[in-house]
């Protein structure tokens, strides 16, 4: 598949093991060895994924992931030994699209990565867009425009605005949504979908009016 991918990770070794791994499986890794350095690589080049510890000195992690989200919509997933649900809540809120607990499996980083890469890549359809309660999705482009001014969203929450407005006017349970937008796999929280579907309505602004809270069953996006 050949992706770019970016290693951000302070323990060299795992660093090196991680990029051995992905290069072994045809991808092309570049590796940052804090977070100074990861923000760097971001703003001189474009990655399909970047692989992102949290504990890391100077900066950490998180505020990487806050910073990067200012200005690009790169998948990232978080690699982390902390499995405490408020910190990965907060990493989601952040922009997140992902998290790995360590201890990890590399075929499981790696499936989760590629995975998430295929959604991102994958869901393009050329000269479709789709319009909703002043919501316009240019799908050939991924661009979205909340009346006239273009909003930049995350890879997740991108797809969760699609799949609301693939489905529109129905109700979309909590576990629907972590199918179409995560995956089978994903063992999460089904609470993720309600902070993306909280960060999506703030970028909306007015606009997210439009999508509405069905109490104990999901939301729904009326146009």
């Amino acid at each position: 598949m050949n992706s770019k991918i970016l290693i951000v990770e302070d323990e060299s070794k795992l660093r090196e093991v991680l990029c051995d791994y992905f290069r072994s499986k045809g991808e092309l890794p570049s590796e940052a060895e804090n977070g100074i350095q990861a923000l760097k690589y971001i703003g001189e080049e474009e990655f399909d994924a970047v692989l992102l510890d949290i504990m890391m000195p100077e900066l950490d992690g998180l505020s990487v992931c806050r910073a990067v989200r200012k200005t690009n919509n790169v998948p990232i997933i978080i690699l982390t030994a902390l499995s405490d649900e408020e910190d990965k809540l907060l990493g989601y809120e952040l922009g997140a699209d992902d998290y790995v607990t360590k201890p990890f499996t590399m075929s499981v980083l790696y499936a989760k990565t590629m995975a998430l890469i295929k959604r991102n890549q994958g869901n393009m359809l050329l000269g479709n867009r789709m319009e909703a309660g002043g919501i316009t999705v240019d799908l050939s482009s991924r661009r979205v425009f909340a009346g006239k001014r273009e909003i930049v969203l995350t890879p997740k929450e991108y797809d969760i605005l699609r799949c609301l407005m693939q489905n529109k006017n129905m109700v979309m349970s909590r576990e629907q949504i972590l199918v179409k937008c995560w995956g089978y796999d994903y063992d999460g929280e089904s609470r993720a979908v309600d902070t993306h579907i909280k960060r999506l309505r703030e970028k909306l602004g007015k606009y997210a009016a439009c999508i509405k809270t069905v109490i104990k069953a999901g939301y729904r996006l009326e146009g």
